[in-house]
């Protein structure tokens, strides 16, 4: 049984988005280890809201091959997203991927395993996706509260923001899954749900 790591930088969104990923390659099979531990496989859920949150997503994929140089680092998230060329070249990062293709993870494992794909880069031109990534939890790590990403995207294009850039345009959870995932956690004990999402309002 192939063990994993998984580690989380950013906002609430990038801890359900990890959460989700997690589930996805526990179903697969993955024994899900600390990240401080060795293990085959570390997926780090990178940020890029500010310089510091870039130079701590790239710390976190060079921690991981230093710990097993071995194992296969996967990049995922917002800094993957605005700097994908410059990690294609990082030595210590082995596959690439993108904010809208995180719930194909187990699947990109598969195919990386099997030899099946020498191109290692997942991302795409998140500006022109105008569909919600179909990711989902049915367990959150806190056991009273959960958070639950609805929304995904911003359209204000701020000067000094890369939001926009890295999540792509507004893109909404339909509210027939929202609520069936609610409903699936609070038949678990969850007491309070947090809607959270890039540009809710």
């Amino acid at each position: 049984m192939p063990k994993a790591a998984l580690h989380n930088l950013g906002c609430k969104v990038n801890a359900y988005e990890t959460e989700a990923m997690q589930q996805q390659l526990e179903a697969r099979g993955y024994e899900i280890v600390p990240f401080d531990q060795k293990a085959d496989v570390y997926i780090i859920n990178t940020c890029s809201v500010t310089n510091i949150a870039d130079r701590k997503s790239r710390q976190m994929l060079h921690r991981a091959k230093k710990m097993n140089p071995d194992s296969v680092v996967v990049a995922a998230g917002c800094y993957v997203q605005v700097a994908a060329d410059a990690l294609k070249e990082d030595a210590a990062v082995d596959i690439i991927v993108g904010n809208n293709q995180k719930a194909r993870l187990a699947d990109i494992l598969d195919e990386f395993f099997s030899g099946g794909r020498e191109d290692v880069s997942y991302v795409v031109d998140i500006s022109h996706t105008n569909e919600y990534e179909a990711l989902h939890v049915d367990r959150i790590a806190d056991r009273t509260r959960a958070f639950i990403k609805v929304q995904d995207g911003c359209n204000q294009f701020c000067s000094y923001c890369i939001i926009p850039y890295a999540r792509g345009r507004v893109r909404s959870r339909r509210p027939e899954e929202v609520l069936e995932e609610v409903r699936a956690l609070a038949a678990q004990g969850y007491k309070e749900m947090v809607l959270t999402g890039i540009h809710l309002s």
